[in-house]
């Protein structure tokens, strides 16, 4: 029982010490959840950014269409103007090639833009799920940390049954040991009876009345002649002592009574 009882309560600490970690391990599922929850949250914001980005760049592009449209008009009107235009030509046909590369790299970046905003928004619908399943695994944890708590109090209870029982067993065993010492008092007490018993009756066997003495008539035993008074033993007689007194009497009812007649006494 000892055993047993050290047994359940180190599953108690066992299943507290378990509890307090699914607790530990509730709060940071929590947190991740949290974290999780702000991940969404700032890819939402990127992707939302990346939107306004990529309408920046198309802005970009229009206006670089435009400033090729207006090189190509001013490279007519330089052709117009002939040998006075010429200059005026070169710089309208440097104006149109740098609104082409313009153009080109904001294409660049409109299709990175596009491209990373197609990432973000991959990572935010993943990000999201992530949230979903961390608040699944949050929920899983809390219940887990339930069941403990519920398996340490049940430990706590079956422990306190235990140490109950255990006392009541200690109590049952001294108990039980008061009863075995009462017995063997009892079982003393009795062969003290039994001897005293037997001491008694080797005592008084000494005396013993005559049955056929019982049966004879009445008249016979009052035509029987009287005889000496036996004297009285005493409360408590010795051995030596009745054997003494015993001797006496007879020797005086044998020397009174008539041939024949049988004592009312008689020793063996």
């Amino acid at each position: 029982m000892e055993e047993l009882t050290a047994t359940v309560k180190q599953n108690a600490e066992s299943a507290q010490q378990a509890s307090a970690l699914s607790a530990s391990a509730s709060d940071v599922a929590q947190k991740g959840n949290d974290v999780v929850s702000q991940v969404v949250e700032t890819m939402g914001d990127i992707s939302q950014n990346s939107t306004k980005i990529a309408d920046i760049t198309g802005i970009i592009e229009g206006i670089a269409f435009q400033t090729n449209i207006l090189a190509l008009n001013a490279a007519v009107e330089a052709a117009r103007a002939g040998e006075q235009g010429r200059g005026f030509a070169v710089v309208a046909s440097e104006v149109r090639s740098l609104a082409q590369r313009s153009s080109s790299a904001a294409k660049e970046i409109k299709d990175l833009i596009n491209t990373s905003v197609q990432k973000v928004q991959d990572g935010s619908v993943l990000a999201s799920e992530a949230g979903k399943t961390m608040a699944e695994v949050t929920q899983a944890v809390a219940r887990v940390t339930d069941i403990m708590g519920e398996i340490a109090a049940a430990s706590g209870e079956q422990s306190r049954g235990i140490e109950q029982v255990n006392l009541a067993i200690t109590q049952m065993d001294e108990v039980t040991q008061q009863n075995a010492a009462l017995v063997e008092e009892a079982a003393a007490a009795s062969q003290s009876l039994e001897d005293q018993g037997r001491h008694l009756t080797e005592a008084v066997s000494f005396f013993r009345l005559e049955v056929d003495a019982a049966q004879r008539s009445p008249e016979r035993f009052a035509s029987a002649p009287r005889h000496a008074a036996i004297p009285k033993r005493p409360a408590v007689v010795t051995r030596k002592l009745a054997t003494s007194t015993i001797r006496a009497a007879t020797s005086a009812r044998l020397a009174g009574s008539t041939a024949g007649t049988h004592s009312d006494w008689q020793t063996f």
